[in-house]
């Protein structure tokens, strides 16, 4: 049975730093993009980013780059977001998700729990 463990959220000052981690059991992430995406209240969810199933291919939102990196260890099969230089409309609720191809997509198959992330002073 395919389960994501996510982790990494929290309560961050405004420049600060998180890491969000997901990882995957019951699944090889292997052969398949996987992607972040939040959710703020009262707004639609959004695509953060997506990696695609080697790695060479990252895309991002307008919004993050040049903030967030995406990045995967196949090995540990376990994807990551590092936040860095968070602001107040970054607090959403984030998730992981891996979509059953190689190249990042729109749709996804399988997501994680959510983490939360909240970015105040």
């Amino acid at each position: 049975q395919l389960q994501f463990v996510e982790s990494g959220g929290g309560l961050v000052q405004p420049g600060g730093s998180l890491r969000l981690s997901c990882a995957a059991s019951g699944f090889t992430l292997d052969y398949y993009a996987i992607g972040w995406f939040r959710q703020a209240p009262g707004k639609e969810r959004e695509g953060v980013s997506c990696i695609s199933d080697s790695g060479g291919n990252t895309n991002y939102a307008d919004s993050v780059k040049g903030r967030f990196t995406i990045s995967r260890d196949n090995a540990k099969n376990t994807m990551y977001l590092q936040m860095n230089s968070l602001k107040p409309e970054d607090t959403a609720v984030y998730y992981c998700a891996v979509v059953l191809i190689g190249i990042c997509s729109y749709e996804y198959d399988y997501w994680g729990q959510g983490t939360q992330v909240t970015v105040s002073s």
